[in-house]
């Protein structure tokens, strides 16, 4: 059965009009025409969908639920048409993803390049907050879609998994701590630190864990990035807390030592969060699939 679009707007028409003179009207053709169109289309479906009488015409129950999916139909095309829109006319789709100090600086940088390439009409606003106020950020609406560390799962929210993320202990090669095969935060806190800056949603994390151990960090030097941090603790001023990632690279550049750290809290994952992932805009649920496709690119070794 072929369905002209054209066809199931007349019949709207007709029915909004309540006559087949006015619906002609608004659809822009003849009595006539309008006449031929819908007797070819109660011969392809084989029902009347209107009674004529002198004052109008009154659908039938056939034409009554005709209406009914004619509606939907129309609704979807005209859905179907904005979101092709992007593409056809070459405009670009803005896409706003929260996410944590760790997906920032580790993560995205190594995986945004190829879908920006292959996605040219699209930009990415990556928005860094904490791991929590992403969370609610989402619930509340505000937010689409996050990374956060699995440490503040929602169990409000969908979640897929993106890829491990614990963090370490880094420390100068020679320092008491760097021969440990493990270590737990509440061996750490007697120790000068060197950490990130205050608004980095990361050392607000781990302020977090100290509190609930009775504890503050002292911090000889605040820095504003990874690099400049393993740079620091190399020379012998403090220890500091990083992602794994984050370590394995910068030992390349740096001489320092890094240590496993135990607790769930160090041995997270990053999770990819949406309220309902199939309610995304489809732009972000084509940035979601890329995303969780490139799992095998971050595994750690």
């Amino acid at each position: 059965m072929r369905l002209d679009l054209f066809d199931l707007q007349l019949v709207l028409h007709i029915v909004d009009t309540g006559s087949l003179t006015k619906g002609a009207e608004r659809s822009a053709i003849s009595l006539q025409a309008c006449s031929e169109r819908i007797k070819k289309l109660e011969k392809l479906l084989s029902v009347s969908l209107f009674t004529r009488h002198s004052s109008g015409v009154q659908l039938t129950l056939a034409g009554q639920t005709f209406v009914e999916h004619a509606q939907q139909i129309l609704q979807q095309t005209k859905q179907m048409q904005q979101a092709m829109a992007p593409f056809s006319e070459g405009l670009s789709s803005s896409i706003t993803l929260w996410c944590n100090s760790s997906a920032q600086s580790e993560y995205l940088p190594l995986l945004l390049p190829q879908y920006l390439v292959e996605n040219p009409n699209t930009q990415i606003d990556l928005k860094e907050a904490e791991s929590n106020d992403i969370v609610q950020a989402i619930e509340s609406g505000v937010a689409k879609l996050g990374l956060i560390s699995s440490f503040f799962k929602s169990h409000e929210l969908q979640t897929l998994e993106f890829s491990d993320d614990p963090l370490v202990l880094i420390c100068p090669i020679h320092h008491e701590l760097a021969t440990q095969n493990q270590l737990q935060l509440s061996d750490l806190l007697s120790h000068a630190f060197v950490g990130l800056m205050q608004y980095h949603s990361l050392q607000q994390s781990i302020e977090t864990q100290a509190k609930l151990l009775g504890c503050t960090i002292q911090y000889r030097l605040r820095l504003p990035n990874f690099a400049a941090i393993a740079q620091v603790v190399a020379n012998g001023v403090g220890i500091a807390i990083m992602p794994k990632r984050a370590a394995l690279r910068l030992k390349e550049l740096y001489a320092f030592q890094h240590v496993e750290l135990t607790g769930e809290w160090a041995n997270r994952k990053l999770l990819l969060t949406a309220k309902i992932f199939d309610d995304l805009p489809v732009t972000y649920q084509h940035f979601a699939q890329f995303l969780i496709s490139q799992n095998s690119q971050l595994k750690l070794e």
